[in-house]
């Protein structure tokens, strides 16, 4: 690294988008990732879809459960 940087010719929030989606990347320990592929396959849909139902029904039982 440099002692120093200029950013005198810098522009604040080029790069800002207030719309911009922030996607975080899962890592699933790989037995979990091989099952849940082999049956996202099964059924046809794609892993990310069949992680997110599976999700969305834990939240909703975690939910009921309160």
């Amino acid at each position: 690294m440099k002692p120093a940087y200029d950013f005198s010719k810098g522009e604040r929030g080029k790069f800002f988008r207030s719309n911009a989606e922030l996607r975080l990347p899962i890592y699933l320990s790989p037995d979990v990732q091989h099952y849940l592929t082999e049956h996202a396959a099964q059924k046809g849909v794609p892993l990310g879809e069949m992680v997110n139902t599976l999700l969305k029904q834990d939240i909703q039982l975690i939910e009921s459960v309160k």
